[in-house]
């Protein structure tokens, strides 16, 4: 192996590790407000919306496939069911669609 991609190795995981670590230690003992925890406790499921809700509208060509697939998962979701059910409901569903009602709508 070359010493020159040895190091760029070795650079991008310094950089990637200290961006992560330098806040991990830096606020490690500050205690945040019960406002802002309750609002950072938001951040994965707004960032998880703000990449799928796109993908359900833009899937193919047409939107009724992302819409069926997306209520379909989000049914089975809220009933509790597990994720692996959920991402079949969302499969089945899209299946029956696509075989009996696209270009219906």
């Amino acid at each position: 192996m070359n010493n020159s991609i040895l190091l760029m190795i070795v650079g991008m995981a310094v950089v990637t590790y200290l961006p992560r670590m330098i806040p991990l230690v830096a606020l490690s003992s500050i205690q945040l407000p019960e406002f802002l925890q309750n609002i950072l406790k938001n951040v994965p499921y707004a960032t998880l919306g703000a990449l799928i809700v796109p993908g359900i509208f833009l899937i193919n060509a047409d939107p009724m496939f992302g819409i069926v697939g997306a209520a379909a998962a989000f049914t089975a979701a809220y009933l509790g069911a597990n994720v692996i059910f959920v991402v079949l409901s969302s499969i089945a569903a899209l299946m029956i669609y696509s075989q009996f009602f696209q270009g219906l709508f």
